[in-house]
C-alpha cells in the first residue's frame, strides 16, 4: 500500500512549531518524510523540532529577503524539495472602523506575500524534484474564513485567505506544465493559537463544536492526513483545488 506513502520525501512546513503546522509536520515525520520546520521564535521552534524528530530552521518569512534567506538554507541541505507546505500565518481582529493599518499590513505580509515569495524562492528546488509521474507539491494553508463570511471581525485575515485560495489556483495553472502541483487546504476550527480565544473554556469549546455540522473541532490526523494525501501518489492528479477540512462548516454558506 504505497498509494499514500511519503517515505523519504523532503518536506518544508512553515510555521511548523505549533498548531496546524505542527500537526502537519508531525504527520509527515511519522510517515517517514525528512521534514524541516521554521518560525520566528527560535526556542519554541527548537523544542517542537526535538519533540517530533525534525530539523528546525529559524526564519521570518514576512519579507522577500527572509524568504530568499530561508530558501538558501534549504538549498544548502537538500539537492531538491519534494513538498512545500506554506502554513505560516497571522491573524488580527478589530472592529470595522478601528482596524489598525499595521495589523492589516502584518497579515498581508505574512499570509499572502510570504506564501508568494517563498514559493518563488524555492522553485528551483521544486523543479529539481518534479517528475511527470510524481510531481513536486506546494500545499498552501488557507482557511474556511476565505470561503464563507466568518462570524468574527477579522476582515484582512479572511480577505488574505481568500487571496491565498486564488493565488493557489493561479500558481497551479502556471506551474502544471513543469510537473508542480499547487493545492490549498482550508481548515475549519482546530487547536491553535489563532483559535485559543474561542476554545478557552469548556463552554466556548462546546459552542464551537455545536456550530460545526460534524459536532467537533478538527483533530491532528484530519489535517495531517489531508496534507499527506496531497503529497502522495494518491494526490498526484490534483492541482488548483481548495479542500475544506472543516467538518462541513463551509456548507453554512
Amino acid at each position: 500500500m504505497n498509494l499514500f506513502s511519503v517515505e523519504g520525501k523532503s518536506v518544508v512546513v512553515t510555521g511548523g512549531s505549533r498548531g496546524i503546522g505542527l500537526m502537519i509536520a508531525t504527520g509527515f515525520a511519522e510517515a517517514g518524510a525528512r521534514v524541516y520546520i521554521c518560525s520566528r521564535k527560535t526556542d519554541e521552534l527548537e523544542r517542537a523540532a526535538a519533540s517530533i524528530g525534525v530539523t528546525a530552521i529559524p526564519a521570518d518569512l514576512s519579507t522577500r529577503e527572509g524568504a530568499d534567506r530561508f530558501a538558501g538554507e534549504i538549498a544548502g541541505r537538500e539537492p531538491k524539495l519534494d513538498v512545500l507546505v506554506n502554513n505560516a500565518g497571522a491573524a488580527w481582529g478589530a472592529p470595522l472602523e478601528d482596524f489598525p493599518e499595521n495589523g492589516f499590513d502584518k497579515i498581508w505580509n505574512v499570509n499572502v506575500k510570504g506564501v508568494y515569495y517563498l514559493t518563488v524562492a524555492i522553485l528551483p528546488l521544486l523543479r529539481k524534484a518534479a517528475a511527470p509521474d510524481d510531481p513536486a507539491r506546494v500545499i498552501n494553508i488557507g482557511s474556511v474564513d476565505g470561503i464563507r463570511v466568518p462570524e468574527t471581525e477579522n476582515y484582512p485575515y479572511a480577505a488574505s485567505k481568500a487571496a491565498v485560495h486564488m493565488l493557489t489556483r493561479q500558481l497551479a495553472h502556471r506551474l502544471v506544465k513543469e510537473h508542480i502541483t499547487v493545492n490549498a487546504i482550508a481548515p475549519g476550527p482546530f487547536e491553535s493559537k489563532m483559535m485559543a480565544f474561542a476554545l478557552a473554556t469548556d463552554e466556548l469549546r462546546q459552542a464551537v463544536a455545536d456550530f460545526v455540522p460534524m459536532g467537533r473541532i478538527g483533530r491532528p490526523e484530519d489535517m495531517a492526513g489531508t496534507a499527506i494525501y496531497l503529497a502522495s501518489r494518491a494526490g498526484s492528479y490534483l492541482t488548483g483545488a481548495v479542500i475544506p477540512v472543516d467538518g462541513g462548516l463551509s456548507t453554512h454558506g
